[in-house]
């Protein structure tokens, strides 16, 4: 266990946080709890696909250790009574800038949204009724909450403890990042994949859970591939949860002509069904805007209804942009055959824009689901070239 506690003197939520950073850091081998079965909780929390977790509890510890008036287990002011304090505002105020600062892998949103603290109001106690998915993650939370409430583990210690075992977790998933691209320079030499085995390969990545974001990496690095062969660039990619409103975008992806400014190609990406209202609120922003477009495309991984692609078709006519809906996989496979000199460019194009995604916009779990699918692809044509030799 670790010896010794670096707690500042400050009550300064900043630098309580730094603190407990640093003493995490520099003892990541040595633990800060000493009953074996917290430890256990901890690291289930930390390591559970379900981020909110890790972060709930840092916001309540943070509280506690910056004012120890308040009650750990009161972290809705609609609790009320001695010791309530607003658990959501110690998260978004402090722990998600400090998050963002070192990489943690914590929920990107706070966890006060989240389903299971959202509806709760009551007091964080064994027999408090936290629903959400996995089980076990709300039960050991409320475990832990309790141990460090009853004075069973200290406040201070149980932050480390957490943080250590994010750190360990953010460390893990860099050595695996790291491990596949070594794997990946092993198998590449002069090896060009065909274009349908690239396709294949995007098309197994889209279809894995939370890849919404995909689609807009897959229309941007097309662009960054061919951008030499058709004078025209991608604007840089908006935040995945910036509205178009906030950011003055008129869509997911920009096309503008190098060396200028005027928009001529909008694209709009849906993980669902293009709804004839979609296209409605696109003219309306095109409307509005100062700027004039030629081309407004959404592209979709659901299926396109009829009605919906005749009702694009109707409103060149009317505003003199050209609408269309188009299936995200036949964009592809249509660019990779028209450009196919290109396709190795878009891959690696495709590659280090996911990789350049902030963990709140793409799961870590996704960027190594792709290298992996790279690697399996790229060494399963490597060995039949070499068999046909």
């Amino acid at each position: 266990m670790a010896k010794g506690n670096r707690s500042p003197k400050s009550s300064d939520p900043r630098d309580i946080l730094e603190v407990a950073y640093q003493s995490a850091l520099d003892n990541r081998e040595t633990l800060f709890v000493a009953s074996a079965g917290l430890v256990d909780d901890v690291e289930f929390v930390c390591r559970c696909s379900n981020q909110a977790g890790s972060r709930f509890l840092m916001a309540c510890l943070l509280a506690k250790l910056s004012n120890p008036s308040f009650d750990l287990r009161k972290p809705y002011t609609e609790i009320g009574g001695k010791g309530t304090y607003s658990g959501r505002y110690f998260d978004e105020m402090y722990i998600a800038p400090f998050a963002f600062k070192y990489k943690l892998p914590v929920n990107p949103t706070t966890s006060f949204l989240t389903p299971a603290f959202r509806t709760n109001k009551s007091l964080i106690a064994p027999g408090v009724e936290l629903i959400g998915r996995p089980k076990q993650l709300y039960e050991k939370a409320v475990k832990l909450i309790t141990a460090a409430h009853k004075g069973s583990i200290r406040p201070d210690f149980l932050l480390m403890e957490i943080l250590r075992w994010l750190i360990i977790v953010r460390e893990e998933r860099a050595q695996r990042i790291e491990t596949l691209f070594a794997s990946l320079k092993a198998v590449q030499t002069e090896l060009f994949l065909p274009a349908e085995s690239i396709v294949t390969l995007i098309q197994q990545h889209l279809a894995l859970p939370k890849s919404s974001r995909l689609p807009v990496l897959v229309v941007a690095a097309a662009y960054q591939a061919a951008r030499n062969r058709l004078g025209e660039q991608a604007l840089p990619l908006q935040g995945h949860n910036a509205a178009d409103s906030q950011t003055g975008a008129l869509g997911d992806v920009q096309i503008v002509l190098r060396d200028e400014n005027d928009v001529m190609t909008v694209y709009e990406m849906k993980a669902k069904r293009v709804l004839r209202e979609d296209l409605e609120i696109a003219v309306q922003k095109l409307v509005l805007a100062s700027r004039r477009v030629d081309n407004y495309i959404f592209i979709t991984t659901d299926r396109i209804d009829e009605s919906v692609k005749e009702f694009a078709a109707t409103l060149h006519g009317k505003i003199g942009v050209e609408f269309v809906v188009l299936d995200c996989i036949g964009f592809l496979r249509h660019f990779l055959h028209l450009f196919y000199r290109v396709r190795m460019d878009f891959i690696e194009a495709y590659q280090n824009l996911l990789l350049a995604e902030p963990d709140s916009a793409v799961n870590p779990t996704l960027k190594e689901a792709f290298l992996s699918l790279r690697l399996a692809t790229e060494t399963g044509i490597a060995q039949a070239e070499h068999e046909s030799e």
